[in-house]
């Protein structure tokens, strides 16, 4: 991330770090649950009896999941109770609320886009549950509904690819492709995969 950075300033860009969002913890608690359900299962609606299950509650009750996953969809069940908040996360107030706060930020700080590493650690090895995890991808632009393009930027370890996430404002596509299109060439992190050759077949 701090070649990406100085990759960034070397390209004319000017960096504001840090960039904070107040009440950042608060704006997010449980925002993914409010919707998780609902995305779910409008997804596996149309579907029908070409998938085994048609609802997020059905999932729950036939228990073919991953005990970790346990308590994650309870809290989503739980949240997904009928009530008289829309669904979506443009019309929700919590959605709405962090969209403003992360706006304002932005705003304050004359900032035409916010970046950060699209996962915090290195992938796991298959089968590792200790090595920490997870990735920066669950809150900022899902639960604003904000458009971002994520660009390689470089590798950890000598070969596992790292993401850098661009996240910009409501309807700003363009800015972001002229961002990405630019940084991509400009610091070429993205070497052809060594097990792919030139005659392979495009597939």
């Amino acid at each position: 991330m701090e070649q990406a950075l100085k990759g960034l300033v070397a390209n004319g860009a000017e960096i504001v770090d840090p960039f904070e969002i107040p009440n950042f913890s608060e704006h997010i608690k449980d925002i993914g649950a409010s919707t998780f359900s609902t995305d779910v299962n409008t997804y596996l609606a149309p579907l029908g009896d070409r998938a085994p299950y048609q609802t997020v509650e059905d999932i729950f009750a036939s228990k073919l999941y991953a005990p970790s996953t346990e308590s994650s969809l309870k809290r989503s069940l739980e949240a997904a109770k009928p009530t008289q908040q829309p669904a979506d996360v443009y019309h929700r107030e919590q959605n709405i609320a962090f969209r403003e706060a992360v706006l304002a930020a932005m705003n304050a700080e004359r900032l035409d886009a916010i970046i950060y590493p699209t996962w915090s650690n290195p992938p796991r090895k298959v089968g590792d549950t200790e090595s920490p995890a997870g990735d920066n991808s669950q809150h900022l632009a899902p639960h604003t509904g904000f458009p971002a393009i994520t660009v390689p930027m470089g590798h950890t370890h000598g070969v596992l690819p790292a993401g850098l996430t661009f996240v910009g404002r409501l309807f700003s596509e363009p800015d972001l492709i002229g961002f990405t299109y630019a940084f991509e060439p400009a610091t070429q992190h993205r070497p052809p995969p060594t097990d792919f050759h030139k005659d392979s077949d495009p597939l």
